[in-house]
């Protein structure tokens, strides 16, 4: 933006007052003002017809002021939720759901990643947990998470978009649970997005795996009566320190300075410096200043942590993505001698 580009701007369509949904939402909203994203919610009432809500994803993808478009899910039980995804342009999919970004994500090809598996994706690079040749177990098979991050682990680290080169076995909620236990046992890695609390228990896991938990679950805590949010690893039952916490070791001497507000750690794995950032910071070395400060007293919420930062890097990635999209196709018009019309 210094060099005299335009900032780039995200539309998120919220359909209906689930409470999740707008909870969801505001935090995207928060999260793009935090990294100097122009954002807008267009709120439509939860009868809004089909057509009405095309008619509109239509209109954002002719505006040229609009550089990103996220319709949040889910809809309403009568609107098709396939046939919107597909009705956004793709160049300007920041969810990553057009059948076309699937399609390129499926032939190792660049394109937009689904944020959460794009999330997992990061958290494995960025520990240093090694994929090539392992056996990984992906326990959840929805196309917008199970199916992506299964593509990611199993396809060529060689190819364009470079893969894992693991083993991928897919579970779901339909595999039954002694057949689900035979395959967790014998992974390297397990990743859990069924929607299932307490899926994964500690006897299903082998020693020295890593188990990345992504699933969402409200359920009712009868010690305090209310409502908690859950994943489907039941991490009560597992005492075992996580494997990214036994790489690190205390920092060199040289890398004294690394982290600019955080405390520093070494990857013995990687070789290299991580940061432990300081409450309100993130970033690499913790050089950014976030809206938000979370409690990292445990574990599950490093994992919780690791996940929300992985997603936002995600979602950056998807918009700048979309706006360099659509420079170029505009470009390409241009230099064809074809008039481009803003409406």
């Amino acid at each position: 933006m210094s060099l005299g580009n335009k900032r780039p701007h995200l539309t998120v369509i919220l359909v209906g007052d689930n409470p999740a949904s707008h909870t969801y939402v505001r935090n995207k909203m928060k999260a793009a003002a935090a990294v100097g994203i122009c954002s807008e919610i267009i709120l439509k009432p939860k009868d809004i017809s089909q057509e009405e809500l095309l008619d509109l994803t239509a209109k954002l993808n002719d505006d040229s002021r609009v550089n990103g478009i996220l319709v949040q899910l889910p809809l309403p039980d009568h609107i098709d939720e396939r046939t919107v995804c597909n009705i956004v342009a793709p160049e300007k999919d920041v969810d990553g759901f057009h059948i076309i970004n699937i399609g390129r994500l499926c032939l190792d090809q660049p394109s937009v990643i689904p944020a959460t598996a794009a999330a997992v994706w990061e958290i494995i690079k960025r520990t240093g947990i090694q994929t090539f040749g392992k056996n990984v177990v992906v326990a959840g098979r929805s196309k917008n998470v199970g199916m992506p991050i299964s593509m990611l682990l199993h396809t060529d680290g060689e190819h364009e978009r470079p893969g894992g080169d693991a083993t991928v076995t897919i579970t779901h909620r339909y595999t039954p649970k002694e057949q689900l236990k035979i395959h967790t046992q014998l992974a390297d890695i397990i990743i859990v997005a069924a929607g299932i609390p307490k899926l994964i228990t500690a006897d299903m896991v082998k020693e020295g795996a890593a188990v990345i938990d992504v699933g969402i679950n409200h359920i009712h805590d009868p010690l305090t009566g209310k409502t908690k949010l859950v994943g489907d690893v039941d991490f009560e039952d597992y005492t075992e320190e996580p494997i990214a916490l036994k790489l690190m070791q205390s920092c060199l001497e040289e890398h004294d300075s690394y982290c600019i507000n955080g405390l520093c750690a070494f990857h013995s794995e990687l070789k290299k410096p991580i940061c432990r950032c300081l409450t309100g910071y993130n970033g690499e070395r913790c050089e950014h200043l976030t809206l938000n400060s979370y409690a990292l007293n445990s574990y599950e919420h490093y994992i919780a942590v690791g996940i929300g930062a992985g997603m936002l890097l995600s979602g950056i990635i998807a918009l700048i993505y979309c706006y360099v999209r659509e420079v170029e196709i505009t470009v390409q018009s241009l230099s064809r001698g074809d008039s481009v019309v803003k409406i």
